[in-house]
């Protein structure tokens, strides 16, 4: 376990475990192994403070995200929908006030979360519903051989509205994706290796060990042009066109970095041909 000296500690989310394997790397694992990893609707909003945390702690470049036991995320609690569900169908029940879903990063903090470092999926297991919403959101996905990935909203009378509908498409195409939303079918880590979704198959018991040295690869490099080269990459994501992005990149976050502290140890390091080190990324 590495140690960490943060400015402030992690903020608690219920059933969730927080770690540090390696230096600078933050590991969050669901922990409702009994459950599946279902998350009930109070959960989301305690996960959206725990990233924003995470982007605010100058000693984290990466996180990855997994589940304890035999599921990755099984979606949404859907005992305390049905629940709430029956306490208003009952005689003489007030309407329930309408309230909102989840916070603006979605889904467990991550479904529709922007942020500024990457986030690794870990898909240990089951990863439906919620967890693939989760999941098609996160930076890179490891996955374990035996690890199944479904949107299955539509067998059970509602709709992946976290997110995952127009990300999904982009990264699947219209065909695939129509296959994987409106059949609700399962699919296997191969398929979705095939498909894009997945950057690595390996075995069950390598997944989280797997999905952290990748991690630990992305925090050895500059955390400035990491936390910029995101930037550049979420501006494609979201339609913006490359003559403009790369403008606006410019003239945003890298004219932050550009000729600042890690720029010139990066340089420098090359030329003396030595390992960089890295100053904490003020951006």
């Amino acid at each position: 376990m590495a140690s960490h000296s943060f400015v402030s500690p992690p903020p608690a989310v219920p059933d969730v475990l927080v770690t540090f394997p390696v230096q600078h790397v933050m590991l969050v694992t669901i922990n409702r192994p009994r459950q599946l990893n279902s998350l009930p609707s109070t959960y989301h909003a305690p996960f959206d403070r725990l990233y924003r945390w995470f982007d605010n702690e100058p000693a984290l470049r990466c996180a990855v995200i997994t589940g304890a036991g035999r599921a990755f995320c099984a979606g949404a609690d859907l005992k305390e929908w049905n629940d709430r569900n029956a306490a208003a169908s009952k005689p003489g029940a007030a309407p329930e006030p309408k309230t909102e879903r989840w916070t603006n990063s979605g889904f467990g903090g991550l479904s529709n979360r922007t942020g500024k470092k990457p986030v690794i999926a870990a898909v240990n297991g089951i990863c439906f519903g919620g967890g693939m919403e989760i999941t098609t959101n996160c930076d890179m996905v490891v996955a374990a051989q035996s690890a199944k990935f479904a949107l299955p909203e539509v067998k059970r009378g509602v709709v992946a509205i976290a997110g995952a509908l127009p990300r999904i498409v982009k990264t699947l195409g219209r065909q695939r994706s129509a296959e994987m939303v409106l059949t609700g079918r399962v699919f296997s880590a191969d398929e979705m290796e095939r498909w894009g979704i997945v950057n690595k198959i390996v075995p069950d018991d390598k997944v989280v060990a797997e999905a952290v040295a990748l991690a630990k690869m992305v925090a050895s490099n500059s955390p400035d042009a990491v936390v910029v080269s995101r930037e550049g990459m979420r501006m494609g994501w979201d339609g913006l066109a490359p003559e403009l992005a790369t403008d606006l990149l410019e003239r945003g976050m890298y004219g932050i970095m550009d000729g600042a502290e890690n720029m010139k140890e990066g340089v420098l390091s090359f030329v003396e041909r030595r390992e960089a080190v890295w100053k904490n990324s003020k951006l």
